[in-house]
């Protein structure tokens, strides 16, 4: 129970935690003390891109205690270097600053900052099925359940409708729509004026895995052009392979502004994130305070682990596994909706979604089900969304068995066709 427990349990009612005692794992898999081993078809809380038990960032991290174990926001350090060097190289040529954060919710953070410093505005756009993290200005930008708990929030956030093209907010097809999910962003923007920032994650992950149409980042892009916003894109999740690309933007040939990123960037070996800085917004601050530090800022140890972290992607050839493996993750879970005879699939990379209408009661035998075949993944009965995104180090033989045992879960659950 959780009330034995001397610390609280995140987004959850203390008397209904479930918790459990992780004792480590290996690639795909993890353990837990009472003896269990899971197939991690959620990769946690996202972030396990390359893995359980990898020992080359555990030695990398004891490697940089040994050396330098605690620094100063302004000290210098060969991988602080490093990584502020692969993260620029892996954004692409035009962007030349990186400023470090603990977390995805502090990147967010930091973003909103450097977009009202450089522009001088004060109002953000972000859509109502997003996650952008659970402090204050993050959270305003957030707009699923976890904002209203809290409001009112940082003033000045937008939102706006969500490429959700299964049930579109705008009565329209994807087939014969005119794109108004993205050109909605830019008619908000003229109606509104004065804003500094568009918020966006490449797919809204956690909120429904909501893969937009191709045109819609260039519209975006463009838009935030023509009003003089900035294009933030929130790689939290998306970021270090998870769609298939080193940045889910990349799919869609778009630069933004600003690239928040955190999860991938050490795989959940240690506590990091980062703002990567365009140069036309990093060069403003060459005469103007940057009104925005932390303690931890850059800790050696955390920059240990992400530089060998990406190291590890480079080569274990984690971001083209997981780009070969899309499509049959997409595969697995056309046959499960096949089987269970309704629903929505939406995939890119290895991350995807079955989506469909059920009772509670249901999602409740899903998740018992789960729990017997000792499956991990993020299943949210109310928004009636099962969401899979393994570790990238995961083989085809793996998937191809875990969505099978899904595939049978969700038959008990749900019924067959």
């Amino acid at each position: 129970m959780s009330d034995e427990h001397p610390f609280f349990f995140t987004w959850t009612a203390q008397s209904g935690a479930k918790p459990f005692e992780l004792t480590g794992g290996q690639g795909a898999w993890f353990t837990t003390a009472d003896g269990g081993r899971w197939l991690d078809l959620g990769a946690l809380s996202y972030q396990v891109n390359v893995g359980h038990g990898n020992q080359r960032i555990v030695d990398a991290i004891k490697r940089q205690a040994d050396q330098l174990c605690i620094s100063a926001p302004n000290a210098v350090f060969p991988a602080k270097v490093e990584l502020a060097k692969r993260l620029l190289a892996m954004a692409g040529p035009q962007f030349s600053k990186v400023f470090f954060t603990l977390g995805g919710a502090e990147a967010n953070e930091n973003a909103l900052k450097i977009a009202r410093l450089y522009t001088k505005r004060e109002k953000n756009i972000a859509r109502y099925r997003s996650y952008h993290g659970a402090s204050m200005g993050a959270v305003a930008l957030t707009g699923d359940w976890r904002r209203p708990a809290i409001e009112p929030a940082l003033a000045g956030v937008v939102h706006v409708q969500d490429c959700y093209c299964d049930r579109c907010p705008f009565g329209q097809r994807v087939e014969t729509c005119r794109r108004e999910c993205a050109t909605n962003i830019g008619d908000v923007m003229q109606l509104e004026q004065g804003v500094a920032a568009v918020f966006l994650e490449p797919v809204p992950g956690a909120n429904g895995v909501l893969v937009p149409p191709p045109e819609y980042w260039p519209i975006v892009r463009k838009a935030c052009d023509d009003a003089g916003a900035l294009l933030v894109a929130d790689e939290v999740l998306c970021g270090f392979g998870r769609t298939g690309k080193p940045f889910g933007h990349q799919h869609w040939g778009v630069t933004p502004d600003l690239i928040t990123v955190a999860k991938g960037l050490a795989s959940g070996y240690a506590t990091i994130g980062a703002v990567i800085v365009h140069e036309r917004v990093a060069k403003y601050f060459d005469d103007h305070v940057l009104a925005a530090g932390l303690t931890y800022y850059a800790h050696p140890t955390a920059c240990a682990a992400a530089v060998e972290t990406m190291k590890v992607y480079e080569d274990d050839r984690l971001y083209e596994n997981a780009e070969r493996l899309g499509p049959v993750l997409r595969r697995e879970l056309d046959a499960v909706r096949a089987k269970v005879g309704r629903g929505f699939v939406r995939s890119l990379g290895l991350l995807g979604v079955i989506e469909l209408e059920a009772p509670l009661a249901q999602w409740g035998t899903l998740n018992k089900e789960l729990a017997a075949r000792k499956l991990s993944l993020h299943v949210d009965g109310k928004r009636g969304t099962a969401i899979f995104a393994p570790p990238l180090c995961i083989t085809e033989q793996e998937l191809v068995t875990g969505m099978r045992s899904f595939a049978d879960a969700a038959v008990a659950a749900f019924g067959a066709q």
